[in-house]
Parts: structure tokens; sequence; C-alpha cells
């Protein structure tokens, strides 16, 4: 854990402040404005550890811990009215300085000034470097006025999507006179933002410390009063000290509108903290949040968003439709026929009919003749095939879909950010259909390595005095799977009437294997024109032979590149979980920042472009 150093300049001042929050477990606010969630900021001493929550004697369950000593996003909002000019500004900016080069590592600073209108100086940034040239360079406002109201906004809706952890330290020697918003909008601001405030009031004939402290007491934050700006280095030590023991804890209550909350915190050897709040009464809509939303408000309410959405619930529509018509087709067609199937046939249909009405049952074959003709749902019904599993298409999909939303509800509710929640969800729907292609991929495999042997087989078969179709059965009666099984089948065709062309061309086309298409051509040309066909044979299975100890040699020529493509592709995936686990801290701005984001995405785009130059590279196709 980083910690906020202390300053040379605080001295006894801080070093008092510092031991007497340290006394124990303090509950410094409770926010229900975002009723059923509660957020509570605890002060407890370093070292004691998440604290426990109870609400009204039960411990509360659910509950989301951020522990602002280890990761947070602190806006410094410096005063720079007229009233501010000299010494004050020069030791408020002198001590913000200071403040920020002791944050850390994966500390998030932003800093704005007000005078007469609140003005945004650096974006948020985990480098000291832009905080603090803007601090050395900030200068008193020419006209007069000071918009801290305005301010406190600003700063409130610079966190963006940040859920916790956010802080707002504001420093002023007057009181707001020039602010578009007023007290209240600053305060439902902060609550908004779900942004603690620690005020800093500078004594002055202007100032009024009232305000300021009602907002540190209402956002879970402190108010801290300096006589003067040479104090600020130790009030800026206190508050420094105080986020590296404040815990920030959220959840959600079952409590009513109106009821009374008594919430204790408790620490390991440190005691416990007490606090009573009512929760505001009034009607649920009006309390409630509205949960962050990936699109802009203006994104919903604009005509476009309009038709898309009546488009999307009108192709649900269409394709529930079209499901319950595919799956009631069969029961039709069978209804039909039953009264020509004489009375055990109707008794045996009547039994299926009822083991068909389970809704898995249909949903499949509504699936299935729905999306009968689409090109991919036919290839993956192919690979199941090759992959010789007994599943439907339409099975696999929804295998998919269920694996992919378990996979995205667990990394939810495990908290993960949303980036990695959509990066599991579309893992979790690929890896069934990856799971197929590699299984069939090595039953191909398999067929190619018998078939040299095979045709061998059928050559001597030949040879011998046999027909074609016994020599067929002899590969049945002495060969393995899975070439026995495939060759099973091309003679089960044959028995019910298929030419054995057309039967060889659907194995051919079945199995996926480029050498047996070769050998079906050639055998194809030869039945039309005539020949040996066992010296054919003996030709084709030497001439697979030699294609397939080609692809060996090139394969084994390769294995240094293709493995040097692996590792290179693979590496950035294992540092990156390697150093979220060592240092979760440290990772935090890039999994859970805008900007994070972005690389991630940029980096994921280089990698599979690199990735189709490798593969290009390593792969040969003779």
């Amino acid at each position: 854990m980083t910690r906020w150093v202390a300053l040379p300049a605080a001295g006894a001042a801080a070093l008092a402040l510092a031991a007497s929050a340290a006394a124990g477990v303090d509950i410094t606010g409770v926010d229900t404005s975002g009723y059923p969630q509660v957020r509570v900021t605890v002060v407890a001493p370093v070292g004691s550890g998440r604290p426990n929550l109870e609400e009204n004697g039960v411990a509360v369950a659910g509950v989301q811990a951020v522990n602002l000593g280890r990761v947070k996003s602190v806006v410094l909002a410096v005063d720079r009215s007229q009233s501010m000019t000299g010494a004050s500004l020069a030791d408020a900016t002198a001590a913000a300085r200071v403040f920020v080069a002791a944050k850390g590592g994966a500390d998030r600073v932003e800093v704005i000034a007000f005078g007469h209108r609140a003005v945004a100086l650096t974006p948020f940034s985990t480098t000291t470097a832009d905080a603090y040239g803007a601090l050395s360079s900030l200068q008193a406002d020419r006209a007069s006025g000071t918009a801290l109201w305005d301010a406190v906004v600003l700063a409130a809706r610079g966190f963006g999507h940040a859920a916790s952890g956010n802080v707002i330290v504001v420093v002023t020697d007057g009181r707001d006179v020039s602010s578009s918003a007023s007290f209240d909008d600053a305060v439902a601001a902060a609550h908004r933002a779900r942004a603690a405030v620690y005020a800093i009031g500078i004594s002055g004939p202007q100032f009024t410390p009232g305000p300021l402290r009602e907002l540190s007491s209402e956002t879970g934050g402190t108010y801290h009063q300096a006589s003067s700006s040479s104090e600020l280095a130790a009030v800026y030590a206190s508050i420094g000290d105080t986020l590296q023991r404040t815990w920030q804890l959220e959840y959600a209550t079952a409590a009513r509108p109106g009821d009374v909350l008594r919430l204790t915190a408790a620490a390991a050897g440190a005691g416990t903290g007490a606090r009573t709040v009512a929760l505001p009464a009034g009607s649920l809509p009006s309390l409630a949040t509205p949960p962050p939303s990936l699109l802009p408000a203006s994104a919903w309410s604009s005509r476009l968003a309009v038709f898309a959405l009546a488009g999307a619930v009108g192709l649900l529509v269409l394709l529930a439709t079209a499901f319950a018509l595919a799956a009631r087709h069969g029961d039709w067609l069978t209804a039909r026929l039953a009264p020509h199937l004489g009375p055990t046939a109707r008794r045996g249909k009547s039994r299926r009919r009822r083991e068909g009405r389970s809704l898995l049952r249909g949903l499949f074959a509504g699936t299935e003749q729905a999306f009968a003709n689409v090109k991919q749902f036919r290839a993956l019904q192919r690979m199941l095939t090759r992959a010789d599993l007994p599943l439907l298409a339409a099975e696999l999909l929804y295998i998919c879909l269920g694996a992919g939303l378990a996979f995205g509800l667990v990394a939810a509710i495990a908290g993960a950010p949303i980036l990695v929640v959509l990066i599991l969800t579309g893992t979790g729907a690929t890896a069934p259909v990856l799971f197929v292609s590699f299984k069939a991929g090595r039953r191909i495999k398999a067929f190619d390595d018998q078939l040299p042997d095979l045709l061998i087989t059928i050559a001597a078969s030949l040879k011998a005095g046999h027909s074609f179709r016994h020599a067929i059965q002899a590969v049945v009666e002495e060969g393995a799977e899975p070439a026995a099984k495939e060759f099973r089948r091309v003679l089960t065709e044959t028995r019910l009437g298929r030419p054995m062309d057309d039967a060889l061309a659907e194995l051919s086309v079945r199995i996926g294997s480029e050498n047996f298409s070769f050998v079906v051509t050639a055998v194809t040309i030869q039945r039309q024109i005539g020949g040996s066909l066992a010296g054919l044979f003996d030709m084709v299975a030497e001439t697979v032979r030699a294609r397939q100890q080609f692809a060996r040699k090139v394969r084994g020529l390769t294995a240094m590149g293709r493995m040097s493509a692996y590792v290179l592709v693979g590496l950035p995936f294992l540092v990156g979980i390697a150093a979220t686990v060592i240092s979760p801290t440290y990772m935090s701005p890039l999994w859970n920042s805008r900007n994070g984001h972005m690389l991630i995405g940029m980096g994921l785009t280089m990698l599979a472009v690199g990735s189709l130059i490798l593969r290009k590279i390593v792969t040969f196709r003779g």
C-alpha cells in the first residue's frame, strides 16, 4: 500500500490530527440518495483490514468495498479568486504540489481552478507532471467572483463512469458568490458521482464555514479549518493520512423508505463505530438512481433510436413466430398421416407426440427449421458430423449461448470490469465451437493417416478378384475408426439404392479430407473411362503417402516459426494476468479507465493483425 507521506511543514498539528483519527473506527458519512444502494464511508486504523458492516444488528451481505489508500481518483479544486492573491495562493499551490507528489502510483489526479468561473486545468492522469505544471503556473483571477459550487459540480462530472473511490478536495478562503449552480446542486452532483468532498476553509473576513462543513458531512468527507494559508501543508497532510485509512462500503439495503438504519462498522482490534440515519420517505422511482448506461441519454431520445428499437422488437417477434410455426409443422404432418398408419402406429405416434411436447425439443426443432438455409448454420452442422458428435446445430448454438451467459454472469457477480465481462462472455460462447472444431480436426487427421493403408487394402482385394463393393466391405471389417464407420455408412447408402459414386462423393464432403477428395475424383474418372482399378488404387495410395510425407516435412521445418508465433501471441496475455495478480493497483488504470480500454482495444487489434501475418508465414499449402 502506497502512503501519502507526511509533509515537513505539517508539524505537531498533523501528528495530533492523525493520532486522534487513528484511535478507532468512525463512520464519517452515509449516502442514501441512491436508494436502495447505501454508501457508507468508514475511517479505520491502517492495517486493520476491511471493516465489517452491520445494519440493525445483522451483518450486511454483498458489500462492495474500496480502500482509498490503494486506489482513488482525486480532484483538486483550488480557489484563485482575487481574495487569494499573493501569499495565500502561493501557499495553497505549494501545499497542493506536495500533496500531488506524494500520491500513490495508481491514483488519478485532476486539477480545477475556480475564480469567477470554474475551469478544468488538467484531465485525470496517474502521472504528476500535468498537475504539478498546472499548479505551478496558477495565477489569481482578474475578474471578481468565487464559483465554489460550480467547481464542485464540474469536479463531480469529471469522474465519468468511475463508480467508486472518488475524492474532491476543495480549498477556498471565501463564500460562493458567482456560481450558476446552487449548494443543493453541488451535493446532488457529488452523490451522483459517489464522491466524498474534503473541504479546506481559510479563515478570512468573507469566509463562512457553514456550507462547506455541511457539504463535507453530506458526502462522507471531512471539513478542515486553517487560520491562515501557512497551515495548509498540515491540513493536506491530515487529509492524506485520513484517505489512507478510509473505506467506501456500498451495499443494497432491504429497508423501506422512511425506516431508520442503525449502522455499525467494526475492524479487527480497533473497536467499532456506529451511526444512525433515516432513509428518505417517498416513492421508489424518485429515490432510485438510474443505472449507468453505455450510451448517452441523447442517443435513446433520438428518433433513430426509436426506429432501431422497434426494428429489433419486430425481428424478435418474427423469429419467435418462425420458431413456433416450424415446431408445429411436424405435429401437423404427423396428425395428417396418423389415420393411415394403423392403431399400433397411432399409439406409437401418440406416445412420441407426448414426448415431443417438451419445450426444449420444440425449441431445437424450430431453430433447425428457421436456420436451415443459413450457410453458417449448415457449416456448423457439417462440423458436428465430422467430429462425430450426436448433436444438432441448434443444440450446439444454445450450448454456446448458455456458456457465454454463464461466463459473463460469473464475471459480473465477481465484480469484474465491463470489458472483462464482455471478453469472458465471448470466450464462453466460442469455447464449445472451438472444442467441436478441434475434435473434427483430430478425426479428419486420423482418417488421413489411415487412408494410404485403406487404399492398399482395397487394391489387394481387387487383385484377389473381389468386386469393388466387397473390397470396401473388407475395409469395414478390417479397418479402424473412423474410416470403418464412414465406409460402413457408404455401404448402407448403396444398399438403399444410392449409386456408389454419389455415396463416395458424399463421404468426401462429409469427412472434409482433401486427400480423399483426390481419391474420389480419380476413381470416378477411372470408372468412366475404364482401366485397371487395382493399379489405380496402388498409384493413388503412393501419391497420398508422398503428399503426407511432404506435409510432415514442411510442418517440421516450420515448427520453430509456429512456436515463436504462439509465444508472441500468448505472452501479452500471460504478462497482463501475472501483473494483475501481483499488483492489482498498478494494473487498475488499464482495466478501469477509458484510456486503458482504448489501449486494450488497440493491443488486441495489433495482435490479431500480427497473428494473421505469422500464420501466413508458417503456412504452406501444396
